[in-house]
């Protein structure tokens, strides 16, 4: 069984409610299976609270946090980060500068590595935040997989959505009173299988 961990950080389920889409994809593929887990919380009860996150955390309690070496154990990881100023979360950030002996030791060296994320607005950074963090990939020596233009919903241009090719992406709304749309769930399942499908065909 090839096992794809699907890492992220989300503060009110957006990217949460994207991570549960990009599993169901990777269980579409015979012979996979997918290992959702947070990254730790670096912000204090108080502060979230303040931020009326409290609620969003309670409901995310039953997705265990990871450590470094999930990241050794898992055939390929999905992470999924919301984006702060064009780039990925303080947490995420602080996670991944814990991977240095990982590197050292070429641990992640050949593993698929893909990333989603989710923004406030339109425009707010979703191709940034990816791109950006595909160089901790890179650096690490993963191979990188985003969302092709195979999946038909990359075309959509009926009704706002986010989604390109370097990864599936939500717009949550300045108040984050959007969820994800149909089209941008299709688009993490999409992503899911497809980093699934490659995965075992390098480890074939």
């Amino acid at each position: 069984m090839s096992k794809i961990l699907i890492l992220y950080y989300s503060l009110y389920t957006h990217t949460h409610k994207m991570a549960e889409a990009m599993a169901e994809g990777v269980r579409q593929v015979p012979g996979c299976d997918a290992i959702l887990k947070r990254v730790p919380e670096t912000l204090t009860q108080d502060i979230l609270s303040a931020m009326g996150a409290l609620d969003a955390q309670k409901s995310m309690a039953h997705i265990p946090i990871a450590n470094v070496d999930d990241l050794v154990e898992a055939d390929a990881i999905i992470f999924g980060t919301p984006t702060r100023f064009g780039n990925m979360c303080g947490q995420m950030r602080q996670f991944l500068d814990a991977t240095g002996q990982l590197w050292m030791k070429g641990a992640l060296v050949g593993k698929v590595g893909s990333v989603f994320t989710s923004t406030g607005t339109q425009h707010g950074g979703q191709e940034s935040t990816i791109l950006s963090f595909h160089i901790t990939l890179l650096h690490h020596g993963m191979v990188i997989v985003g969302l092709p233009y195979a999946f038909p919903g990359q075309m959509d241009n009926s009704s706002i959505t986010g989604g390109s090719p370097y990864g599936a992406t939500t717009i949550a709304g300045t108040s984050g009173e959007r969820i994800p749309s149909v089209n941008e769930l299709a688009g993490a399942r999409f992503q899911g299988a497809h980093v699934a499908e490659i995965s075992k065909k390098l480890s074939s």
